[in-house]
């Protein structure tokens, strides 16, 4: 087990604090959102204070932060204020240095779209715009705000409830829905680093509906003390049900294993590690059912 550095956030300055928290609690999806003042004026900003709460509901909140430097509030927190309504736009990869840009704390009134070089569309319930270079546009209107604190870096939550969504067309799938392997999305990360879900980087964890798995606790000892096996393997085994029955695993050595087997036959603890390192190998690729046929093998008759 590896050890780890406690802190009190009590007794961090506040840039180390920030700075822990924002690398430690990543990444984070980008919520840039439009908004309009008394005065029409529209503002354009970043924030990765941001998810989704509630479906039903459909319910986004995000956090416009005090600044850390002086505490002042943000454009956005005094726009929501004026004006109720938000429209929070997703970000992919091809829209993150814009957004980066309108990041920057430009004076009041100034309009990060024409800072950008981004195209303003108007939305159908709300009057701030949308960006039209993104994939997912959320019209919302502002149904709560509360804040946490009058400090610098004290967050300040704005609660929105979606009452229309723009989803570009060539992200969604053939039912109509957002498909991760299309949306190119960019995470927030410490410091100035992101993230892109896109190609490699994603990957798929089947979700246990409909299945009782069997639990880590239930796997043999043999397998549960594995020194080859990680958790993630051993957590893919427990998410089975039920083990191959001794048939199926005789099948399997017979036809899969004999070369290793032989290779083996006078050290058993060589070949016992040899076949969890191919078990490994195939619950790296998916393959649960091989790899528990590859593990019983070793006792098996």
């Amino acid at each position: 087990m590896s050890t780890h550095v406690t802190y009190r956030p009590s007794e961090l300055d506040a840039k180390k604090l920030h700075g822990c928290l924002l690398g430690g609690i990543a990444p984070r999806p980008i919520a840039f959102v439009s908004t309009v003042d008394g005065q029409g004026r529209v503002n354009l900003a970043p924030f990765s204070y941001f998810n989704v709460f509630s479906a039903n509901p459909p319910m986004v909140i995000f956090s416009p932060a005090r600044r850390g430097r002086d505490a002042t509030t943000k454009h956005t927190w005094d726009n929501v204020q004026e004006v109720g309504e938000v429209v929070v736009n997703l970000v992919d990869h091809a829209l993150v240095h814009a957004c980066s840009l309108a990041s920057t704390d430009y004076a009041e009134g100034v309009d990060e779209f024409v800072k950008a070089g981004l195209t303003p569309v108007p939305s159908e319930a709300v009057q701030p715009p949308r960006v039209g270079e993104s994939p997912v546009q959320l019209e919302c209107k502002v149904m709560k705000l509360e804040s946490l604190g009058d400090q610098g870096g004290a967050g300040q939550l704005v609660f929105a409830e979606i009452v229309r969504m723009h989803f570009r067309e060539d992200v969604l799938n053939e039912a109509g829905v957002p498909d991760a392997t299309k949306l190119d999305l960019v995470g927030r990360c410490g410091g100035a680093h992101y993230v892109r879900a896109h190609g490699d980087a994603l990957f798929t964890v089947p979700k246990p509906l409909g299945v009782l798995g069997m639990g880590v606790d239930a796997l043999p000892e043999d397998i549960r003390t594995s020194q080859v096996l990680t958790g993630n393997h051993l957590a893919m085994l427990g998410g089975t049900e039920t083990m191959p029955d001794e048939t199926d695993v005789n099948e399997h050595k017979l036809l899969e294993l004999a070369d290793v087997f032989m290779e083996h036959e006078d050290d058993g603890a060589t070949l016992e590690k040899a076949l969890h390192h191919m078990a490994a190998d195939f619950l790296d690729k998916g393959m649960v059912d091989e790899a528990w046929k590859t593990l019983l093998a070793f006792n098996a008759g």
